[in-house]
């Protein structure tokens, strides 16, 4: 009975052993590419305490937190091989669901408060900025990423986000080689054309899609379009983003949906 009970012993042992695969890893596939393309900015709407609870306790959370302290720093939430639920439902040109593809970036900073005289915005303070820069530059080097992939999260979810908000100096950005910014002197020709005839909803609507964001294609300036217009002022013109389709706003458009053509080098006299 003795040697039953081990043969029986020894038998369900065996069965509950898991057995490894052999896997060759020796062999690389050219199709693939890396999860990550794309980075998304946000700010927190809250002090840091705050924040720092919200994203370690909740489902909500980021990459990276960057503090609004005397000497800024950012704290690693979650690591980049794994997904954050930060975006939530978004688009991006052909992209949907942009958690599962991108980078969150969460700043401290309060967002805006209201006032009798309106809406008040926050700034970012330089220092958060001078933070920022070389992290991003770090992802995109390492990602491979395109500069037109680097968003605020207005502009994946512009129905219902609007962080960063229009103090985020995207214009920085540009300046350190990270994004597209459109060229004055193109957008202030354009201007003039389209002072004279402004285009027509469709116009607009198949230029913001063309950009990248998700724009309803009704042929009229409805609410959800002017959310659109919105993000995008805010963006590329902050000084006024009231979500009005006006000349400024289509020359910008028309400049950065119609880069300048690449004209070859040419090439050395002494190999002609």
């Amino acid at each position: 009975m003795k040697k039953i009970a081990l043969a029986l012993l020894v038998a369900l042992l065996s069965a509950c052993t898991t057995t490894v695969p052999q896997i060759d890893r020796s062999l690389t596939a050219r199709g693939q590419s890396p999860r990550v393309k794309f980075i998304v900015i946000h700010y927190t709407v809250s002090d840091l305490p705050r924040s720092i609870k919200i994203l370690t306790e909740q489902v909500v959370s980021s990459h990276y937190l960057l503090t609004d302290t005397a000497q800024p720093k950012f704290y690693a939430l979650v690591d980049e091989s794994r997904q954050a639920n930060h975006a939530g439902v978004s688009n991006w040109k052909s992209y949907t669901q942009l958690n599962v593809s991108s980078i969150g970036i969460e700043i401290v900073n309060p967002g805006f408060t209201e006032s009798p005289q309106g809406r008040i915005w926050y700034p970012f303070p330089q220092a958060q900025i001078d933070q920022l820069i070389p992290l991003l530059k770090d992802i995109q080097a390492r990602y491979n990423i395109a500069p037109e992939n680097i968003l605020g999260h207005n502009e994946i979810a512009p129905q219902r986000k609007q962080d960063p908000g229009p103090l985020f100096p995207w214009k920085q950005l540009a300046d350190a080689g990270l994004i597209v910014w459109p060229d004055a002197t193109r957008v202030a020709a354009q201007r003039l054309m389209y002072e004279q005839s402004l285009p027509d909803a469709v116009w607009f609507q198949k230029k913001l899609a063309e950009h990248g964001y998700a724009t309803p294609q009704t042929g009229v300036f409805d609410e959800e379009t002017r959310n659109v217009l919105i993000a995008f002022q805010m963006k590329y013109r902050n000084t006024l983003f009231d979500g009005t389709a006006d000349a400024e706003t289509a020359a910008l458009l028309q400049v950065l949906t119609t880069p300048l053509p690449v004209v070859p080098a040419a090439a050395p006299l002494a190999s002609r």
